[in-house]
């Protein structure tokens, strides 16, 4: 298996070995080669869909750390996303994951083993259908098949607060599906719409958009309502013409962040954070969305505290 592969989820190493693996690993003067006769430290990335945003930057991070952290071993893990990746990094299933802002008082932020390495990026909430269907505003899906990401998504959440804040939410035929699926269901026609939380571009629109007349829904009316409901988390941002081909919109945004579990050593993480920094091109190449980071806004990732080896790049590079 590459190791920018899919990860089976496995079970961490303890905290205590960790640390001494990383004395290996990335403090000065360690060994400069992966031939050691210690265990490789193992990153996995909770990320999302193959053709997802959060995929496409975790493989790309994934291969930095395998070139640039000596007898580290990163892989990536698809995931529902969002709410599922938080969980996983909270129970030590992966020790690093994506998540947008609004996921992570319903996925339990509150638990102190998640913190933040960084504010990533924002997402962008699509509203898809067909360019000549009968969807031309939220008010549109009463009564209509409508996908609203799969369960454990961020997507879910987002879709259904919005819903909700529309008094839409027990009258729209929801189904769970990722974002793949959901594409696949509107181009057959057993979904009248879709919801997808992601930075743009997402690939898997793209693609739908090349083969099929689509249409974005504008949601820009929305945000005040749910910021309402969820203060400081929604602000608008728009799509326009150059991403999709398509008539531009304003829709519904909120924060990424690339959380990790606390319980991970401090050097370990500074570096971490170093590359994800410094090797922004590099990240920007596998996904446009990563290019958006800069060390000023990465720090704003507040409800979660950062990481303390986060914090120690940060205040060293004085953003």
């Amino acid at each position: 298996m590459s190791r920018t592969a899919s990860a089976r989820i496995r079970p961490p190493a303890a905290p205590t070995v960790l640390l001494a693996l990383l004395l290996v690993a990335v403090l000065p003067g360690a060994a400069g080669c992966r031939e050691t006769d210690e265990a490789p430290v193992r990153i996995r990335i909770a990320t999302g869909s193959p053709t997802a945003v959060y995929h496409a930057f975790g493989r790309s991070l994934a291969a930095i750390l395998n070139r640039e952290l000596p007898n580290v071993e990163a892989s990536v893990v698809v995931t529902a996303a969002s709410a599922e990746n938080v969980r996983l990094v909270g129970s030590g299933a992966a020790e690093l994951g994506f998540t947008q802002a609004d996921v992570l008082p319903a996925a339990g932020a509150t638990d102190p083993a998640v913190v933040a390495v960084a504010r990533v990026y924002d997402d962008l909430l699509h509203l898809v259908t067909t360019a000549g269907g009968p969807v031309r505003s939220l008010a549109d899906l009463r009564g209509r098949r409508v996908s609203v990401g799969a369960s454990g998504s961020g997507t879910e959440i987002t879709a259904s607060r919005l819903l909700d804040a529309a008094r839409l939410g027990d009258d729209v035929r929801r189904q769970h599906l990722n974002l793949d699926d959901s594409a696949a269901a509107l181009r057959a026609g057993r979904v009248d719409a879709f919801f997808f939380s992601g930075g743009l571009p997402v690939r898997a629109v793209e693609e739908l958009a090349r083969d099929l007349p689509v249409r974005m829904v504008d949601l820009g009316d929305w945000t005040e309502p749910l910021r309402a409901r969820n203060p400081e988390v929604y602000v608008s941002r728009d799509i326009p013409r150059s991403v999709y081909g398509v008539d531009p919109v304003t829709t519904v945004a909120n924060p990424n962040f690339l959380v990790v579990r606390a319980d991970l050593p401090e050097a370990l993480i500074r570096e971490v954070t170093r590359l994800l920094m410094e090797r922004r091109a590099e990240l920007a190449a596998a996904h446009p969305a990563a290019g958006r980071m800069s060390p000023r806004s990465a720090i704003a990732t507040a409800p979660l505290p950062l990481h303390p080896g986060a914090a120690a790049w940060y205040r060293a590079a004085k953003p």
